[in-house]
């Protein structure tokens, strides 16, 4: 109790020109020896306090001193309000405060350098109040239940204890573990739907490479995928790949080589560029596109 009632008679001081002892008595509640106590032990710790009598007078600090300069360098008080500002994101309980009263004692202003949403751009409310659930579930610890579709199209009501969201290869995920098949997985948040966050609470460790406890696609077998785009697609190219993976051709059309874990999923991506990708290999992947295109086009004709 003491050591917070000492920093905010810090940051108190940061914000008045002076302050009695009457005053902070006042303001914390107890008695003003106590307040005398306090000042002294801030002294001692180096933070330079002093009192001036008569009229305006009172308890101040001196202007020109900065409480981190003698704790903290400026590249570390950097460090710890961009930290803070980025948990204001997520929502997390009290940052502000702690953000603003440090920012003070910093003399820092520009704490607002950073806005994160994280909802897809295309989400609409129910979509973001979809996002906001899972992230209180997975911060406070809460079982969720949802249905899930599969990339096959199933639907299953699932029991789960959020550990963590995810986002990989384009898309948000959440990590948990599955109480129907009794283990950890990685579920595609656009495919969770009608989800309900219940008050039952659950303690669980989360494993240290969780794509490994994840039994999932991604512990697939991967396989090399060779693919020729065409150059008005070079805007998803540098989006999707990594830049190692692309080489610009003279034609103007740009080669991947990329490994992707084999799945139904693949095809989808794969025709979602149109006539603008070719499969080149593997040979299996190229000719199932084939025929899937040929299956599409007969409902057309």
């Amino acid at each position: 109790m003491q050591m917070n009632r000492l920093f905010e008679i810090v940051y108190i001081l940061f914000n008045k020109k002076a302050i009695t002892a009457r005053e902070l008595s006042e303001h914390f509640e107890v008695s003003q020896r106590t307040i005398y106590r306090d000042i002294e032990t801030l002294c001692q710790a180096g933070i330079p306090i002093y009192t001036t009598k008569g009229k305006g007078g009172g308890i101040r600090i001196l202007p020109e001193f900065i409480f981190n300069k003698s704790v903290l360098s400026d590249g570390e008080q950097t460090e710890i309000l961009s930290a803070l500002q980025g948990l204001t994101a997520l929502n997390v309980p009290d940052i502000d405060p702690i953000l603003t009263k440090l920012a003070t004692l910093f003399n820092k202003n520009n704490t607002s350098w950073i806005d994160v949403d994280f909802s897809h751009w295309s989400s609409d409310d129910q979509e973001r109040e979809k996002f906001q659930m899972l992230k209180e579930a997975v911060l406070e610890g809460k079982v969720i239940a949802f249905d899930y579709y599969s990339s096959y199209g199933e639907k299953v009501r699932r029991s789960v204890e959020p550990l963590k969201l995810v986002f990989k290869g384009q898309s948000w995920y959440l990590y948990g573990f599955c109480r129907l098949k009794n283990d950890y997985r990685m579920f595609k948040v656009r495919r969770i739907r009608n989800l309900v966050s219940s008050t039952e609470g659950f303690i669980r460790n989360i494993p240290e490479d969780i794509w490994n406890e994840s039994k999932d696609i991604y512990k697939s077998k991967l396989i090399p995928l060779v693919l020729k785009i065409d150059g008005n697609m070079a805007y998803r190219l540098f989006d999707e790949f990594r830049p190692e993976d692309i080489k610009s051709n003279t034609d103007g059309t740009f080669t991947v080589r990329t490994a992707i874990p084999e799945g139904d999923w693949i095809y989808g991506y794969i025709m979602s560029f149109g006539g603008y990708a070719e499969v080149l290999e593997p040979t299996h992947i190229r000719e199932t596109i084939v025929s899937k295109y040929e299956t599409a086009l007969k409902k057309y004709l």
